[in-house]
């Protein structure tokens, strides 16, 4: 499969990713499976695990994800809590494998945790937040899938070569809320929201259904500024094969059905970024 991407085999068999698991994170099976389609060596360890892993725990990766899911049941606020064991168990780590130029991808709860962490936006010596995500405009969990407009101009090394993609959605605490409006412009003339909700003419949008949380812009991410660290809200494992799509018969019957399922692009990406 790593064929498919121009990913180098001999590099894609030596690169560890490390998927983060346990206290109610799930979506590891389908994370796993992305990467070991893509030629990788892939360690799902438990956050306890890690946590208590001592000052090298992170040396062996380059790419760390943390996946969707539930973490400490949403209490609180959606991944407040892990993102304040992280913080204050191993910040100082997280912060040196970032300043090593390692890799990080959150995906839903996982951007939640990165956002909390204050690893998104990025750009600071420190870990502190600086924006939140809360609430659905409209209240209550949505799922279903969602149209997502790419900005090429982004340094996000996970969304590279992508224009358009299809992504299931499914969360209930999703709009990004800025500090304030300066930081918002900020953010955005970095091209820091690599990716954003758009309607059927492909233009972004606030607007329910086309946007599941109400986000400003139509954000559905977010990106550091060197590209290495990016969250976002839909799942891109959960779009690893053609079928998975819901109009997958009828892309067949049209002759556009993808030879792999769209979302696994972006895990290429990140693997290809992290053995360049």
């Amino acid at each position: 499969m790593s064929e498919s991407f121009t990913i180098d085999r001999a590099a894609a068999r030596d690169l560890r990713v490390l998927v983060l698991t346990g206290y109610g994170l799930n979506c590891e099976a389908e994370t796993a499976a992305a990467f070991h389609m893509l030629g990788v060596q892939v360690d799902l360890r438990h956050v306890a695990d890690v946590l208590a892993g001592g000052a090298e725990v992170l040396a062996p990766y380059r790419l760390l994800t943390f996946i969707g899911g539930f973490s400490f049941g949403d209490h609180v606020a959606s991944g407040r809590i892990l993102a304040n064991r992280l913080r204050h168990r191993m910040g100082d780590r997280l912060l040196r494998f970032v300043g090593d130029g390692g890799l990080c991808l959150g995906i839903c709860n996982g951007f939640q945790t990165l956002v909390k962490l204050g690893l998104l936006p990025g750009g600071e010596p420190t870990l502190r937040q600086s924006v939140t995500l809360v609430d659905n405009d409209r209240l209550g969990y949505w799922d279903a899938w969602v149209r997502l407009a790419i900005d090429p101009a982004s340094p996000c090394v996970f969304t590279r070569g992508l224009t358009e993609i299809e992504l299931p959605s499914r969360h209930g605490e999703g709009k990004l809320v800025y500090g304030d409006a300066a930081q918002r412009s900020v953010l955005e003339h970095r091209h820091q929201v690599p990716l954003r909700y758009v309607d059927a003419h492909g233009e972004p949008t606030e607007l329910w259904p086309d946007n599941p949380d109400g986000s400003p812009g139509g954000a559905a991410g977010l990106c550091d500024p060197s590209g290495r660290i990016f969250g976002l809200m839909p799942h891109p494992e959960a779009y690893l094969y053609p079928e998975n799509h819901p109009r997958w018969l009828a892309q067949r019957a049209a002759g556009t059905l993808p030879p792999v399922g769209l979302g696994l692009q972006i895990l290429a990406n990140g693997v290809r970024a992290a053995i360049a």
